[in-house]
């Protein structure tokens, strides 16, 4: 796991084809048990950052996204609803990148970024296509799962990679930066605890249309990027918070 940042632990590592997991260690002194802070970089033609990062990350973050390209290449930065760790640095990246535009939900758009980003966002509906070259994103409205009612999920499907947000939130300031082991009972164990979703009710309804993807990859933005049956681990999730 290459450190770009010894100060801070931030570490840059490539979880699918030119999709880089960022990612910078919240240690158990600050937060009980260790967290993480995790963004995805896609090297593109027309680069894109899934998750700024709060603004007080900016700093390392941006070094990270520098390790890999020109800062100032960057097209697009997104996220999946509106919070100081999905786009609270979102403005820093703006003036860093001349030409970057932010990219997010039809509702975040309209009550949200519309009015705090520099720049007037690129609004995505249900469904919609962003093409970065070789990459090509779809946009999933998400309203509520886990959290947010502006709430979206990402699909590449070129690599077959979930951008899933929250879900799959493992606590840990350590965890490996990929990995096949389970990853559902320590997630959960978390959400036992801080309770975050918003027990939508049609969440298993959203979670088998995910699943209907059959993603190989979940790039989660608390702990480690997850390899294997996507399909299968979605639903086995919509199992424990929506139960049939």
């Amino acid at each position: 796991m290459p450190v770009i940042n010894t100060q801070s632990g931030t570490s840059v590592d490539e979880i699918a084809d030119h999709i880089f997991r960022i990612s910078t260690p919240v240690p158990p002194s600050v937060m009980p048990g260790g967290f993480t802070f995790n963004q995805y970089l896609i090297a593109d033609d027309r680069p894109f950052l899934y998750h700024s990062g709060p603004r007080r990350l900016f700093a390392m973050v941006s070094e990270a996204v520098a390790h890999v390209l020109p800062l100032s290449t960057l097209a697009y930065v997104g996220f999946s609803h509106v919070e100081a760790d999905e786009c609270g640095s979102l403005n820093d990246f703006l003036r860093a990148a001349p030409q970057a535009v932010p990219v997010c939900g039809r509702i975040a758009a309209m009550v949200s970024i519309g009015d705090l980003a520099d720049r007037a966002p690129l609004s995505m509906a249900d469904g919609d296509l962003l093409e970065l070259g070789h990459h090509r994103l779809q946009w999933f409205e998400m309203p509520h799962l886990p959290h947010g009612w502006e709430n979206v999920t990402v699909f590449d499907q070129t690599s077959n990679t979930l951008l899933c947000g929250d879900l799959f939130t493992q606590p840990g300031h350590e965890p490996a930066p990929i990995t096949e082991q389970d990853i559902l009972e320590p997630s959960e164990a978390f959400r036992l605890e801080m309770d975050y979703y918003a027990h939508a009710p049609d969440t298993r309804q959203m979670l088998t249309r995910l699943a209907r993807l059959h993603p190989s990859t979940l790039a989660c933005m608390h702990g480690s990027a997850w390899v294997g049956k996507g399909d299968a681990l979605l639903l086995e999730l919509a199992e424990r918070v929506s139960p049939g």
